[in-house]
């Protein structure tokens, strides 16, 4: 009659059998551990204490367990040394699949040994077959432990990183600034390596976007109330295409390169970007603006009230034009204080008639009288004139 459960399976093994086995199980056990030390080069190391009490600690409980199931097979089944092997197994930043290897291995050869000593032991053929059977079902029931265990030690391990990650975000957006000590301490232990500068990147909260795809020395604050990153090394070769790319479909801006402590400012100036492109200050093609092309810009607005302040002082000469009058002269100043003071190279840029630059030009010199020949005037003028462009 064919065995359609595990439960039966245990029940078919004759519980006599653990009695006829016992005595032989010492030497089974250096056999498969002598087997195993030849088969699998990850414990033919003899100076590697570690593995060696693994794999016999594992073929001890194996046996120990094995025997235990059939004489008792309705107890509670208590895996939890192979799950702890598991566990053991990550701890040591090991992979999984030479201990696998192992415990098929050893089971072959304890399969082996038993034919081969089947009559001698006073087993019949279909004892021996249902000990085979529920050896290699065992054998998958060890194997399921220790890859459970092992996940979850993965998976803590990697939540732990993750925690220590998040915290030394938190640690170099911190203002004031955190001690370099601190700083370096918490970066040890999220495995993290300390670069010379750093870029802030502002995020734009977008539902539905894809999650970025960014290596993995990229820190991220993504669930933080404005989602930012901190990227290491940005100036590093090919680091700014690979950032971008990982951002591709996003709404981001990138600080410029800052040393480690002043992570924060990079971000501020990153948040500043993205709020000036909102405005359209700066341009917004809804991908990734990089604050290392818009300097002056972000310079000129970090005070706007300033700037207005700044413009209504050197703007005043305008003040009693029409509206129109004011765009078109402040147009024409703004061009020849960027473009020289050739009527002919402005009326290039503006695309207007040179007659027509000579006849504003005349006009500006009568506003402004000899203000214009001062040049820290000038320079005042250009710095209102390009943010009068830029919200224009």
């Amino acid at each position: 009659m064919p065995i359609t459960s595990d439960d039966e399976l245990w029940a078919a093994v004759p519980a006599g059998v653990v009695a006829l086995l016992r005595p032989v199980v010492d030497d089974l056990a250096d056999q498969m551990i002598c087997e195993i030390q030849q088969r699998v080069p990850e414990y033919a190391r003899p100076a590697d204490e570690v593995y060696i009490k693994v794999v016999r600690l594992a073929v001890d409980e194996a046996i120990q367990r094995f025997l235990g199931r059939i004489e008792r097979p309705q107890d509670p089944w208590d895996l939890e040394v192979f799950r702890s092997i598991g566990r053991g197994e990550a701890a040591e930043g090991r992979d999984l699949d030479p201990f696998q290897t192992a415990m098929r291995l050893g089971a072959r050869v304890a399969w082996r040994r038993l034919t081969e000593q089947a009559d001698r032991l006073g087993l019949d053929p279909r004892t021996l077959y249902d000990i085979g059977e529920a050896m290699f079902v065992f054998l998958d029931e060890l194997a399921g432990a220790a890859t459970e265990g092992y996940n979850e030690a993965r998976a803590n391990a990697a939540g732990e990183m993750e925690r220590r990650r998040h915290r030394l975000l938190d640690l170099l957006l911190s203002q004031p600034p955190a001690s370099p000590e601190a700083i370096a301490e918490i970066a040890r232990a999220a495995g993290w390596r300390m670069p010379k500068t750093v870029a802030g990147v502002a995020l734009e909260e977008q539902d539905g976007c894809p999650a970025p795809s960014l290596p993995p020395d990229v820190l991220t604050g993504l669930t933080r109330e404005r989602p930012c990153l901190i990227v290491p090394d940005p100036t590093g070769p090919g680091r700014a295409r690979m950032i971008e790319s990982g951002l591709r479909g996003r709404r981001a801006a990138i600080g410029p390169p800052v040393p480690l402590l002043s992570a924060a400012s990079s971000l501020g100036w990153a948040r500043d970007a993205l709020g000036l492109a909102a405005r359209g200050v700066l341009p917004d093609d809804g991908g990734v603006l990089r604050c290392a092309d818009h300097m002056a810009m972000l310079v000129v607005f970090k005070d706007e009230g300033l700037v207005n302040a700044l413009a209504a002082v050197r703007l005043a000469p305008l003040a009693h034009l029409r509206p129109r009058q004011q765009d078109t002269m402040a147009e024409t100043l703004l061009a020849w204080l960027r473009y020289g003071r050739g009527a002919g190279e402005v009326a290039a840029r503006l695309k207007i008639h040179p007659q027509t630059v000579r006849y504003r030009l005349r006009q500006l010199d009568e506003l402004y009288g000899d203000q214009l020949a001062d040049p820290d005037v000038r320079f005042e003028l250009e710095i209102v004139l390009r943010a009068r462009q830029a919200l224009r």
